[in-house]
């Protein structure tokens, strides 16, 4: 079987009219907006949430990028046309519009969410302006405390709690760092500390995240968490270097005396794929349960993308099984070929079902449960499953996740030198 590699703009021509258009120039009109920093905030239940812009020109082609800290995510698909512009966020459906004047812009950022619900969240920028949560004029009050180092956070979410670890650096007021979870990290966020009072966001093109906190006498946080529109917990967290998430990453498990996965899902042109199929015989394979709306998911196909080039060679295949937001087969398969598209994918993806844990293990009976987006299942030549990873620390975790990457390459290498089984 010759799986090949997927071009989304020749599968869907449509993409080819979000690419980057040229500025109609004429009149004196203002016909894009300035190139340069922007201060972009989002409207969220729990107040602003700021993040920044930038335009930029590179060989006559315009291109945006958000900035979270040190983090810089670049947007290349932009329309620009009769005083308005569309960003599309690159690997994902979610959407900036907005009308612009040469220093501002107003507009709306669109979530698509389970079911292709759109989420609408009110935007507002402005250029030349650089900071986060406090304007330079304003006075500025020196923090209260030193946040960097490690954090056991507990969140709390309805009649529900359940743990995380926060790392921060702070210089002066300015903090940056991420929090990791069961499922997941935060990736990038940033803020302030003025006071007592924590500032955190980001918007990075997959999550809208706010964070206020307070910090308590005893040096302790306590806060409120939002995502997005329709979502928020309560947190409390406190310095502890040694905290840790204990065995969160091996909660799933196969059940029922099983050894082997068993499943046949459809791929981006129809045709159905089973681990059975001889392309797959005798080889390791990693199996990745994603979605294309999973900014984890995101981390980790970059990672597997690159892995899979440079070790396919050997025997090595991935195969993932996209739980979308789109029950359309037409719409979640345009948007996993963006997703190929973002990270240059080259191994098989298959279409599984919707953007939901019990979906994702109604699917896979073999599992005792799905609990988090990505799963990483490690098949050996024999097809058996020898590991599986729930979960999945990306770049803004650092040394985690250089430790996680190291850990999947070696679980890989030790599997291709393993002797292949006989031939049937």
């Amino acid at each position: 079987m010759n799986i090949k590699p997927f071009h989304p703009l020749r599968a869907f021509p449509g993409l080819l009219a979000l690419g980057i258009l040229g500025c109609s120039g004429g009149g004196g009109a203002v016909d894009a907006p300035r190139d340069g920093l922007w201060r972009a905030v989002l409207q969220v239940p729990g107040g602003e949430l700021p993040f920044g812009l930038e335009f930029a020109t590179d060989q006559g082609r315009r291109h945006a990028i958000l900035i979270n800290g040190d983090d810089r995510v670049r947007i290349d698909e932009i329309k620009i046309e009769g005083g308005r512009i569309t960003l599309r966020m690159p690997g994902y459906e979610n959407r900036i519009e907005a009308s612009f004047k040469e220093d501002s812009l107003e507009g709306t950022l669109t979530m698509i969410k389970s079911g292709g619900k759109p989420q609408v969240i009110p935007l507002t920028a402005k250029y030349g302006e650089d900071w986060r949560f406090t304007a330079p004029k304003e006075s500025l009050t020196a923090p209260a405390a030193e946040l960097t180092g490690r954090w056991a956070w507990q969140f709390v979410d309805g009649d529900k709690t359940y743990p995380a670890v926060a790392e921060f650096k702070q210089r002066d007021a300015i903090v940056t760092g991420t929090v990791m979870t069961p499922t997941g990290d935060h990736r990038f966020i940033a803020g302030e500390l003025r006071g007592d009072q924590l500032r955190l966001s980001k918007f990075d093109g997959g999550h809208v995240f706010l964070y206020h906190a307070t910090v308590k006498e005893d040096g302790s946080l306590e806060g409120q968490f939002w995502s997005g529109t329709a979502h928020t917990e309560k947190f409390t967290g406190k310095r502890d270097e040694t905290a840790s998430l204990g065995n969160a990453a091996e909660k799933t498990a196969l059940v029922g005396g099983a050894e082997k996965l068993d499943f046949t899902f459809p791929d981006l042109g129809g045709s159905s794929i089973s681990l059975n199929n001889s392309f797959f015989r005798g080889k390791v394979i990693v199996v990745a349960l994603a979605g294309s709306w999973c900014p984890n998911c995101h981390d980790e196909a970059a990672f597997l993308a690159d892995l899979h080039r440079r070790k396919r060679s050997q025997g090595f295949e991935v195969v993932s099984l996209m739980f979308e937001q789109f029950g359309d087969f037409p719409q979640a398969a345009e948007a996993v070929y963006r997703f190929r598209d973002r990270y240059k994918i080259e191994y098989t993806t298959l279409i599984a079902g919707i953007s939901d844990k019990d979906d994702a293990a109604s699917k896979l009976p073999q599992l005792n449960g799905v609990f988090a987006f990505p799963t990483t299942i490690f098949v050996d030549r024999s097809g058996k499953v020898r590991k599986i990873h729930a979960g999945f620390s990306g770049p803004a975790t650092g040394v985690h996740y250089e430790k996680l990457v190291d850990e999947f390459e070696k679980t890989v290498d030790m599997l291709l030198a393993e002797a292949a089984p006989p031939a049937a």
